[in-house]
């Protein structure tokens, strides 16, 4: 069905976008000359987007999601103006303002105030238009008592605060921002979160978002685009564009960790018991790349010189942030024996660990004299991959179901 020109809000036909890459160094104009003679460009093409085609309502909420590189980032600013076409036209019906990149236009030298009528005056508004917003600028952003300083003795939070909220408050009929979901602290979050959901029931604006969020796809969106290497791959329903991205990122990823070697165990040769192996188990193959909420195992090797009775083993997960966010102890399971030679330990573990990376820390003591027999540090890297599809996705680390057996 073709929209009415008055219900359409942006338009954007047919539009290709080429950058180019250096190949060839030019110092100085000799240089640049023989290689012109030469026939050398001194670049090559990288095409961004190719004949991307899209219209958007007003009063939409539409995402654009994709991977890193996949040429989101510029479509936005070819729609912003920032960025010309190679070829195609865009279109926009009403006043925009875009939020693509932090501090864009602020004055470090300048107060907070002087800051906030010059982001003004270079989306376009008046000094009376900005005057009429003022007040909601700087209560949205909450920081009426800083307003007289300079933005260079701002905190960076304060900083995103202050331009996010002369995005979001400017009087624009079409906001177009850039991964700005999570910005600020959890307070302003919730009241970020609470403006969008108004945005969204209202639809006094229309929202132009471009985020690696599911989650911000499927609560705000009622329509979405899933960019794939600059041409468009999915259009329309948000869960079926959160669907189709999750798929190609879960595939991705699971080429991407399975293809690398697993990191070797980190041994401090404490004494006779070395780990032998370490191996994360789902599905009953060996894998470093983890389904969300699909529990799995974490299977264990050592090899001893000698029978070692009353041990313990305290295992460790932790984030690539170094937050500890699972401990595992064999206290909980009885006494804990190694023999002589080859002895296996194998922990099920209920997955209710978050997308991300982890890996794990590990020791063995002798519950009699204390004695450190196994230390191992960072080993058996690993991710959980599934992008925290839903609202029932988010779960806590704080008493996981964990299940040992002992050969």
């Amino acid at each position: 069905m073709i929209s009415k020109k008055n219900d359409i809000a942006l338009r954007v036909k047919n539009v290709s976008k080429s950058f180019h890459l250096p190949t060839e160094q030019a110092n100085g104009l000799k240089q640049a000359f023989v290689n012109w003679t030469k026939g050398i460009k001194g670049y090559e093409d990288q095409k961004v987007l190719r004949d991307i085609s899209l219209e958007v309502k007003k009063g939409d909420f539409f995402g654009i999601v994709g991977r890193n590189g996949s040429g989101k980032s510029t479509l936005l600013k070819i729609i912003s103006g920032i960025y010309t076409t190679d070829s195609g036209s865009v279109d926009i019906f009403g006043r925009l303002v875009p939020f693509i990149e932090l501090g864009v236009g602020f004055n470090p030298e300048l107060t907070g105030r002087e800051n906030i009528y010059m982001n003004g005056a270079m989306l376009g508004f008046s000094n009376s238009e900005v005057d009429k917003m003022y007040n909601e600028i700087v209560d949205f952003a909450e920081l009426p008592e800083f307003m007289d300083q300079k933005l260079k003795n701002y905190s960076s939070g304060m900083q995103v605060r202050l331009a996010f909220s002369i995005a979001i408050k400017a009087q624009g009929d079409i906001l177009v921002l850039d991964e700005v979901l999570a910005v600020g602290d959890e307070a302003f979050q919730r009241k970020c979160s609470t403006f969008f959901d108004q945005i969204k029931k209202d639809k006094t604006k229309t929202v132009i978002l471009v985020t690696h969020s599911m989650e911000s796809v499927r609560k705000y969106c009622n329509r979405a685009m899933l960019i794939v290497d600059g041409e468009i791959k999915e259009t329309g329903n948000p869960d079926k564009v959160a669907n189709a991205y999750s798929d190609i990122f879960i595939n991705e990823r699971i080429s991407e960790l399975e293809d690398k070697e697993n990191k070797k165990p980190t041994n401090m040769q404490l004494s006779d018991v070395h780990l032998q192996d370490i191996q994360i188990v789902q599905d009953n193959k060996k894998t470093s790349a983890v389904k969300f909420r699909e529990n799995f195992s974490l299977e264990l090797v050592f090899f001893a010189e000698k029978v070692h009775e009353d041990l313990i083993m305290g295992i460790h997960f932790f984030d690539q942030s170094g937050r500890d966010m699972l401990a595992i102890s064999t206290k909980v399971f009885g006494k804990f024996n190694l023999k002589k030679g080859k002895s296996k330990i194998s922990f099920d573990i209920q997955n209710i660990f978050t997308d991300g990376d982890y890996y794990i820390n590990l020791a063995i003591e002798d519950n009699n004299t204390q004695e450190l027999l196994v230390q191992n540090h960072e080993i058996s890297p690993f991710s959980i991959i599934g992008l925290n599809l839903s609202k029932h996705s988010k779960h806590s680390l704080t008493h996981p179901e964990v299940e040992a057996h002992f050969e």
